[in-house]
């Protein structure tokens, strides 16, 4: 299975590449091309990781190292990092291996001319609540919608409460960011598909399988509010999850964008993109910078 993701990567990244220069022109030249966010954009265990902190789990062959290379900006900057919430934006964030992450706007110069930001998951612990949830409630209803229920307290769904409350964070990151970039053109990057429209893979993603259409409206929500943050504030938001479409954790034959409950620290962190899926996300970029 490792060796048929190699080759899906590797044929995802030629085609790409390959398509990239025609697009780099549309695009234009870049000057300053910084790229801010969370581990769906720094792309934990991907090789090769960096060190720069090393905990913040950021890959060269993330989607913002494919843009730089295909764009060719005169300085890419890469501060996305595993973990990051809208408070990372500006203040430190301590990581793993006794390191800190800086404040990722101060990357940003008056010269910037390019920022994508993907960020919003990991704010009220979202992501990671589900994550570390969902997949012990499987058993005692593996056919219905147990984790649904648990997040619904006196008839009130508590997470779309808290996809509301983050649009706002959003809003305020990209403020600040045109504030200090004001000649920057910025793409706002949603989140992939984790679980497929239909049928379930407990063994890869572990959910009951009525949690499996919840789990997709809790990211429609979420990339919705990313989208309407972008609307709101003069950004651009890029679309990730209809291009995963089929590429979801349970797809087979090395076609997953997205991993499953297991980590491999050779290809992706449990339930995070691998290369091919970067190179997707980088394509979805790509496409609307021409």
């Amino acid at each position: 299975m490792r060796t048929t993701r190699l080759l899906v990567a590797v044929l995802s990244a030629a085609v790409l590449l390959t398509a990239t220069a025609a697009a780099a022109s549309a695009a234009g030249t870049v000057h300053h091309y910084v790229a801010l966010g969370d581990s769906y954009t720094s792309g934990p265990f991907i090789p090769l990781q960096r060190s720069d902190p090393l905990g913040c789990g950021r890959s060269t062959a993330n989607y913002p190292s494919i843009l730089a290379a295909a764009l060719k900006p005169g300085v890419f900057t890469d501060v996305s990092c595993a973990g990051a919430t809208t408070a990372s934006m500006t203040a430190p964030q301590p990581v793993a291996f006794n390191a800190t992450n800086p404040p990722q706007l101060n990357a940003l110069r008056l010269d910037t001319d390019l920022v994508t930001l993907g960020i919003g998951g990991n704010d009220f612990d979202l992501f990671g609540r589900l994550l570390a949830t969902c997949p012990g409630l499987r058993a005692g209803a593996p056919a219905g919608n147990p984790c649904e229920q648990h997040f619904t307290v006196n008839g009130v769904e508590t997470v779309p409460m808290a996809v509301t409350a983050i649009q706002p964070r959003i809003e305020a990151v990209l403020a600040a960011i045109h504030q200090r970039s004001p000649g920057a053109r910025v793409i706002v990057v949603g989140y992939p598909r984790i679980a497929p429209d239909t049928g379930s893979c407990p063994d890869v993603l572990p959910f009951a399988d009525g949690d499996y259409a919840w789990l997709n409206r809790v990211e429609s929500d979420l990339n919705a509010a990313l989208a309407a943050a972008a609307a709101n504030t003069a950004a651009e938001y890029v679309d990730t999850f209809g291009p995963s479409t089929g590429h979801d954790a349970c797809a087979r034959g090395g076609a997953a964008w997205i991993n499953g409950k297991d980590p491999n620290i050779f290809a992706a962190a449990a339930y995070h993109p691998f290369q091919a899926g970067m190179a997707g996300a980088a394509a979805a970029v790509l496409k609307a910078l021409t």
